[in-house]
């Protein structure tokens, strides 16, 4: 609250009337583009450079892991660094390094993903959330919006990296983002809104919709991906749910009705994705157990189990 922490770190950001949970809009929506002019929202000046921006992740985080996966599908490893942060949220949200595969800050030495906030914008009042896309020329954030930044990713870059899949063709794109749309609505969103529900009512009906979700995803994939044989950015964002599904959201968020394994049509999906080159490598599944299940609010006895026998054989399985 104007660039000062003053709460202990909650799930709930914010909800309705009828007890629904209501996610905050990002804040910060700068745009890379190839010669730095303005792009769709913020300010321009942020041109594509090899080695100038910086992408901070948590690996538990879906949001965060759509980015790493344009990052990786799009080529831009060496043009793009990565910071991971520790899973387990403490009383000050996202922590730098602690755990394994978690790193420190390698710019400003920040103990808290929210002294990069303050950092970006001393007067900042918000929740410090992941993905963060940093401009290390103008110590700055550019984005922390994963939709804008897998886009981004999908063009800027493009001249330095050239040949690689279009996640946003242009003849798919009304298609895209109707499709967008409603799986954010009813799934990626909608397990969030059936584990952080604050009645059972709010609860009903958000279960209700990610499985009628899912069951109409299940008809639709028909071919290798959701538009035939091209992989789109609508897979990444079905992707980073379905691979949490049966670890996290089933039992933690109470989405328990079926398990993803249930569907035989989106289990042969994820085996798919999952062999995609460099995908297998944004899954780290010991963090979405370790983050998940140190929500205090929704376990507090800390209590991680196994992941079950048939994610872990999916993920040798992509080896």
């Amino acid at each position: 609250m104007n660039g000062k922490w003053v709460a202990n770190w909650h799930p709930v950001q914010a909800k309705d009337d009828q007890g629904r949970f209501v996610r905050q809009v990002s804040s910060f929506r700068n745009w890379i583009t190839k010669d730095g002019s303005l792009g769709p929202t913020g300010t321009g000046g942020f041109k594509a450079e090899t080695g100038r921006y910086r992408l901070y992740v948590a690996l538990i985080c879906p949001w965060a892991s759509r980015t790493l996966i344009a990052r990786k599908l799009k080529g831009l490893e060496e043009l793009i660094a990565v910071t991971v942060v520790n899973p387990v949220l403490n009383e000050q949200g996202w922590a730098f390094g602690g755990y394994p595969r978690a790193e420190d800050d390698p710019l400003h030495g920040s103990q808290h993903l929210h002294e990069l906030y303050t950092h970006a914008d001393d007067d900042y009042t918000g929740r410090a959330t992941v993905p963060v896309l940093w401009d290390e020329k103008t110590d700055t954030m550019v984005s922390n919006e994963s939709a804008d930044i897998v886009r981004m990713f999908n063009t800027a870059f493009a001249d330095l990296v050239p040949g690689r899949p279009d996640l946003y063709p242009a003849d798919l794109r009304a298609d895209i983002d109707a499709l967008n749309s409603e799986v954010y609505e009813r799934l990626n969103n909608g397990v969030y809104k059936a584990g952080f529900a604050s009645t059972q009512a709010a609860h009903d009906e958000a279960v209700a919709e990610v499985f009628s979700m899912l069951d109409q995803l299940e008809d639709r994939l028909t071919g290798e991906f959701l538009f035939g044989d091209r992989f789109t950015e609508s897979d990444i964002r079905l992707f980073v749910t379905l691979i949490r599904f049966d670890t996290a959201y089933h039992g933690l968020f109470k989405t328990s009705r079926k398990r993803i394994a249930d569907y035989p049509r989106l289990s042969s999906y994820m085996g798919r994705v999952l062999r995609l080159p460099g995908v297998r490598e944004t899954v780290d599944v010991d963090h979405i157990k370790a983050g998940y299940y140190s929500i205090k609010a929704l376990n507090p006895s800390g209590i991680v189990p196994a992941v079950p026998d048939h994610v872990t054989a999916l993920l040798e399985a992509s080896k």
